[in-house]
């Protein structure tokens, strides 16, 4: 098969980038923006596989996205390119509105443009998958509820409203035009490749640095705890195999409160790391309680019972063995994250030669960088 998948430079989407070239036999094309949270160095591993292939497309550019369409010609498109800070959202909205609900408009349009000329089987096994957030549902209140498919919207942020308007349209372009959609509604991520502003990535580095631990309000939110690599093998599973018009909810079962995360992240520091920065004790020594976002929603937690029923998913790693893994990803990878870090990753295009991509010139320099470390010593 051939999946295009959007913000496939991002922290989810090269997870599924990943995982699908390197478990499957099928074909990938990334569409992504490469803005501040897209890193080609994300796709490394996969990058120099013949069936992987990129294009620095903005999803809002109708004619360009036709284009890809046009030339990749998928049979199943991912879309997970968005604005998804919701600290960010609360500074700056307009972002959000545009990629969130602009950009899903932009791209429903061209995938119902192409799927309209395909023959009739083709059409039947089509799918646009649209991946979303647990956050379109706003606040639980009791410590039991949980979120389920039919639970209502209710978006307390401009990100979470800005991605409960997408998941609308999309829902409106499999009723209106028969397009055939699925819809994931997901928890909080965590994992290898995370972007250093989320909580859990800014706890790791900051430690290590001898930094505060900002913590919101108490610290009481409970957050239902996803491993990203079983958030793609679930996402894998939707578009190969859900039912069209069908949402499935995809959560950890692992629900934690911010307060407890951090504490566990500086345990498992403090029995790993033996040089600790500054005159700390223990890590958990840097915990800073910071006044609460604006409108902060208390708890989320995910009923993924339909998805394991229908399809057969379950997450393979618990909370305790997902955040040892993250954890010790951070120590093992520094490079990757210290580029991010003081923003070398994002490629100065003074590098570029003629006709030469941004997604090009990164490939290039890992080959170069390649065959340096192969080449024997001189001394």
């Amino acid at each position: 098969m051939k999946i295009l998948v959007t913000g496939g430079a991002g922290f989810i989407g090269s997870a599924v980038v990943r995982h699908i070239i390197e478990n499957t036999r099928d074909e990938v094309r990334v569409l992504d923006c490469l803005t501040y949270a897209g890193n080609l160095e994300s796709l490394a591993p996969v990058a120099g596989s013949e069936r992987y292939s990129f294009s620095q497309t903005d999803i809002t550019d109708a004619a360009a996205v036709a284009a890809q369409f046009s030339e990749f010609r998928p049979d199943i498109v991912m879309h997970l390119a968005a604005e998804s800070h919701v600290d960010r959202s609360i500074d700056g909205p307009a972002a959000f509105i545009q990629t969130n609900v602009i950009g899903t408009f932009t791209l429903l349009e061209a995938a119902r443009h192409y799927w309209s000329g395909l023959g009739e089987a083709q059409k039947q096994a089509f799918r646009f998958h649209h991946i979303s957030t647990d956050e379109v549902y706003g606040d639980l209140h009791g410590t039991d509820d949980l979120f389920t498919e039919e639970t209502p919207y209710a978006p307390s942020s401009p990100y979470s409203a800005s991605k409960a308007g997408s998941d609308h349209l999309v829902r409106a372009w499999n009723r209106t035009y028969g397009l055939p959609v699925v819809v994931t509604n997901c928890s909080n991520n965590y994992g290898p490749y995370h972007f250093p502003e989320k909580l859990i990535p800014l706890t790791i580095l900051n430690a290590l640095a001898g930094k505060p631990l900002p913590v919101y309000g108490n610290g009481e939110q409970i957050r239902d705890w996803l491993y990203v690599e079983d958030h793609a093998r679930a996402l894998y599973k939707v578009a190969t195999e859900g039912k069209s018009g069908e949402t499935y909810n995809i959560g950890g079962h692992n629900e934690r409160k911010n307060i407890d995360v951090v504490r566990t992240i500086c345990a498992i520091l403090d029995k790993v790391v033996a040089q600790k920065p500054g005159n700390i004790t223990h890590f958990a020594d840097l915990i800073t309680f910071v006044t609460d976002r604006p409108g902060h929603d208390l708890r989320y937690a995910i009923d993924a019972a339909k998805i394991q029923r229908d399809l057969g998913w379950v997450p393979q790693e618990t909370f305790e063995s997902g955040i040892e893994k993250t954890v010790l990803w951070y120590l093992n990878n520094q490079t990757w994250w210290q580029r991010v870090l003081d923003g070398s990753y994002a490629v100065s295009y003074t590098h570029l030669r003629a006709h030469e991509t941004r997604h090009d010139l990164v490939c290039r320099l890992l080959l170069e960088k390649k065959k340096q470390t192969r080449m024997p010593s001189s001394a």
